[in-house]
């Protein structure tokens, strides 16, 4: 290693700007997609780029469909028949919290509560949802190859004839669950998430065959968004992309999903402005990650993607002491990141297997290759838990620096090594791992399926 390297790795482990930006992002009242938050989230991080010296830094806007929660109202009707027995009471209602999904529509609806459990197709196939409110788990199965999204169960859901489809958060703690369910626009069921002590009730509830009823106010308008973007390195025709959004859902601080990503992408280009690169770096926050990758499909859309030797996105790299590395279909990349976490002794869990769901997908399924930064707490499998993101949990003294510091250091070497490196991949493959994983039929049932592969 040489010593400008070794200089700037030192730098790295010092640096303190990172934190300073994850704590001015985790004290705003919120940074979710077209809303004021965001727009001041973006302020921010542009200035954090300008001062790590990186050129040409700029909020470039774009329009987006703004979704806006109001009040949810989540309530089990009381049971008319005999009460003897202290279990019911005749035409009580029962009240539980519930949090409108972003994307929901507005509704007043009254249905049968029914049971999916993990709201798998097979499950939510084997029950009649004909006009129900359907009560399903966030989790999936250890049985199943792979995650079942929740756009995947609500567009199943939504296709079998259900009235509103329930997510019942698979940890406990009080935690009612969000996450968009489209990409960018309103569904036509609502969805809403709840806890997963509520779950509990909502199950009982549907087996002595009680109704619910859910109310949802809800509202969509035109707004406008924002990437964060900027360059370092030499200016060449070929360059790598190195993104990380910066928004967030508004239950939370948004500081592991994705505060701590975005800090690891800063501390990354801090050090990155002081190497020689093989080629240019290419730098942007996205934002609108939460509600559909509306900042990536934007910027994909903006870039010459033939240029494009890579793109690496930070998502979720931070949280948590071991980093992952999802290579996505590319040989090449997999041994790249293997070669650089056995030189530097640092173990890193790289995996192979594409998944859609979030900013390299625009660029992957296009034929970019693609390397996702993640990182998840012992005895998680898989990305398939989200622990305390996407809850009111997700909050800033669950960040460590030292993580965030160490795993700046290791997107320095791999995007470093990247910029001197030819790596490739094919969409055959990439489409290819998408079936062997079981993906394709969820993707089409979410609506994300490429048309263009078709």
């Amino acid at each position: 290693m040489d010593e400008a390297v070794e200089r700037a790795l030192g730098r790295a482990w010092v640096e303190d700007a990172p934190w300073r930006l994850l704590t001015r992002l985790t004290e705003l009242p919120d940074r979710f997609g077209g809303h004021a938050g965001e727009r001041r989230a973006a302020e921010y991080v542009a200035e954090a780029f300008r001062a790590a010296g990186l050129e040409d830094v700029s909020i470039e806007p774009f329009e987006v469909t703004r979704w806006t929660r109001g009040s949810t109202t989540l309530t089990v009707e009381g049971d008319d028949g005999d009460a003897s027995d202290g279990g019911d009471h005749p035409g009580r209602e029962r009240s539980f919290e519930a949090a409108a999904l972003p994307y929901s529509p507005a509704c007043d609806v009254t249905g049968q509560l029914v049971d999916a459990d993990h709201g798998t197709p097979r499950e939510l196939d084997d029950r009649d949802v004909e006009g129900a409110i359907v009560v399903a788990s966030t989790g999936t199965p250890p049985t199943e190859r792979r995650r079942i999204h929740r756009m995947e169960k609500v567009g199943h859901a939504e296709r079998a004839g259900a009235a509103a489809f329930v997510f019942a958060n698979h940890r406990p703690g009080q935690l009612p669950p969000t996450g968009s369910l489209h990409f960018g626009e309103r569904t036509t069921i609502p969805g809403v998430g709840v806890s997963k002590e509520t779950g509990a009730w909502l199950e009982e509830y549907a087996d002595r065959g009680r109704r619910a009823r859910l109310r949802v106010e809800a509202t969509t308008e035109p707004a406008e968004s924002g990437n964060v973007l900027g360059r370092v390195g030499p200016d060449t025709d070929e360059t790598v992309l190195v993104v990380a959004h910066y928004d967030a859902h508004d239950l939370g601080e948004g500081a592991l999903d994705n505060g701590c990503g975005v800090a690891t992408l800063l501390g990354a280009v801090r050090a990155l402005a002081g190497l020689e690169l093989g080629c240019g770096v290419r730098v942007a926050a996205t934002g609108c990650e939460e509600v559909g990758l509306l900042g990536s499909e934007t910027l994909a859309g903006h870039l010459d993607l033939d240029s494009l030797r890579a793109v690496v996105n930070v998502d979720g790299a931070g949280r948590f002491r071991d980093l992952q590395a999802i290579a996505h279909a590319s040989d090449d990349v997999a041994a790249l990141v293997e070669s650089v976490a056995d030189r530097v002794g640092h173990p890193v869990d790289v995996g192979r297997r594409p998944h859609p769901h979030s900013d390299h997908w625009p660029f992957l399924r296009q034929g970019v290759p693609a390397l996702q930064l993640h990182s998840e707490r012992p005895g998680d499998v898989g990305h398939w838990e989200r622990g305390w993101t996407h809850t009111a949990a997700d909050t800033r003294e669950k960040a460590d620096r030292r993580t965030i510091r160490e795993h700046a250091m290791l997107v320095t070497l791999i995007v470093r090594e990247l910029t001197r490196s030819d790596v490739s991949v094919s969409v055959a493959d990439v489409r290819a791992g998408l079936e062997r994983a079981g993906a394709e039929e969820g993707m089409r049932a979410a609506g994300i399926w490429p048309e263009e592969w078709d």
